[in-house]
C-alpha cells in the first residue's frame, strides 16, 4: 500500500471519527439545556475551555501559534465562522422546526462541492455525484422537516453557507499549519466573540455537577476531539469529500437520542440513515479505489 494511499485512507477515519463525535452534541447540549444554561453560555464555555486544552497540547509539544495572514484566516474562521454558523442556526430555531433547520444546514456538503468544483477545480466524479444525491435524500429521510417561516428558512441556509466557506478556507489553511495549531486558534478566537455575546446577554453558568460534566463532555468529546480529527482529515481527502462524510453526523445524532432520550424512530429514518452511509460507503471505496488500496 502506497503511502499516499494510506494517507488518504487515514484521513476518511478522522473525518468519520469527527462526524461521530459531533453527532453527540446535540445530546450533550440537551442536558447542558437541562441544567439552567443558555445558547451563548454553552458556546462561550464550549470554545474557551477547548482553546485552552490545546494551547496546553501546543506547549506540551514545543509549538507555537500561527502568524500573519495564516492567523488571520483562523481567527476569521472562527470568529466568523464557526459563531456566525452557531448564531444562525440557533436563531432559525426560533422560526422553523428543529428538523427543517438541521436539514438545511446539511445543504452544506452540496454547497461545497459546487464551491470545490468552481474555486479549487476539484473533479466531482460520477461515483461523488451518486454519493452526493444518496446522502441529500438520506438527510431528508432522517430529519424529517416539517416546515417554517421564510426568515427560519434564509437563516437556515446561511448556517450552510457560512459553514461551507469555514470547510473551503480551511481546506487551504490546513496545508501549513497542523490540526492543533489551527483548532486552538479558531477555538480561541470563537470564545472571544462568545464569551462578548454572553457578557451583553448575561451568563447562565451550570448549577450542578452534572452541568459541568455536560460542559466537560462538550468540550473533550465534541469540540476538542472532532474539531481536531476533521482538520487533520481535511487536507488528506479534500473539501468535498470531508463534507459529504460528514453527513454521517445527524444519524449518529438520531441512534443516540433514541438511546439516552427515549425518542421514537421513524421507519423513515431508518431508510435515511441506510442511504447515508451507503453514501459514505461509495465515497469512501472509490476514494480509496482510486488511490490504489484494497
Amino acid at each position: 500500500m502506497k503511502a499516499d494511499s494510506i494517507d488518504r485512507a487515514i484521513g476518511i477515519l478522522l473525518v468519520t471519527l469527527s462526524a461521530a463525535a459531533f453527532g453527540t452534541l446535540a445530546i450533550l447540549a440537551r442536558y447542558a439545556y437541562a441544567d439552567g444554561m443558555d445558547v451563548w453560555t454553552i458556546l462561550s464555555l464550549r470554545f474557551s475551555l477547548a482553546a485552552l486544552v490545546l494551547a496546553g497540547m501546543l506547549a506540551a509539544q514545543g509549538k507555537g501559534w500561527p502568524r500573519g495572514r495564516t492567523l488571520a484566516q483562523l481567527v476569521g474562521m472562527g470568529a466568523v465562522g464557526y459563531v456566525g454558523q452557531a448564531y444562525f442556526y440557533f436563531t432559525a430555531l426560533n422560526y422553523a422546526s428543529s428538523g427543517l433547520v438541521a436539514l438545511l444546514l446539511y445543504l452544506y456538503p452540496t454547497f461545497v462541492t459546487l464551491l470545490s468544483l468552481v474555486w479549487l477545480r476539484e473533479a466531482i466524479t460520477r461515483r461523488k455525484r451518486v454519493a452526493l444525491v444518496l446522502a441529500t435524500v438520506g438527510l431528508a429521510l432522517t430529519v424529517g422537516p416539517e416546515g417554517g417561516r421564510m426568515v427560519g428558512i434564509l437563516l437556515g441556509v446561511g448556517a450552510a453557507a457560512i459553514y461551507s466557506v469555514y470547510i473551503m478556507v480551511g481546506s487551504q489553511v490546513m496545508r501549513r499549519v497542523s490540526a492543533i495549531q489551527s483548532s486552538a486558534v479558531i477555538f480561541a478566537s470563537a470564545g472571544v466573540v462568545s464569551t462578548g455575546l454572553m457578557l451583553i446577554e448575561g451568563p447562565h453558568l451550570p448549577a450542578s455537577v452534572a452541568g459541568w460534566g455536560a460542559v466537560g463532555a462538550i468540550v473533550m468529546v465534541a469540540t476538542v476531539l472532532p474539531g481536531v480529527t476533521f482538520l487533520a482529515g481535511l487536507h488528506r481527502i479534500g473539501a468535498s469529500n470531508a463534507a459529504m462524510l460528514s453527513t454521517i453526523e445527524p444519524v449518529v445524532t438520531v441512534v443516540l437520542a433514541a438511546l439516552l432520550l427515549g425518542e421514537v424512530v421513524r421507519p423513515s429514518t431508518l431508510l435515511g440513515g441506510g442511504l447515508i452511509l451507503g453514501a459514505v460507503i461509495i465515497l469512501a471505496q472509490g476514494e480509496l479505489r482510486r488511490r490504489g488500496v484494497r
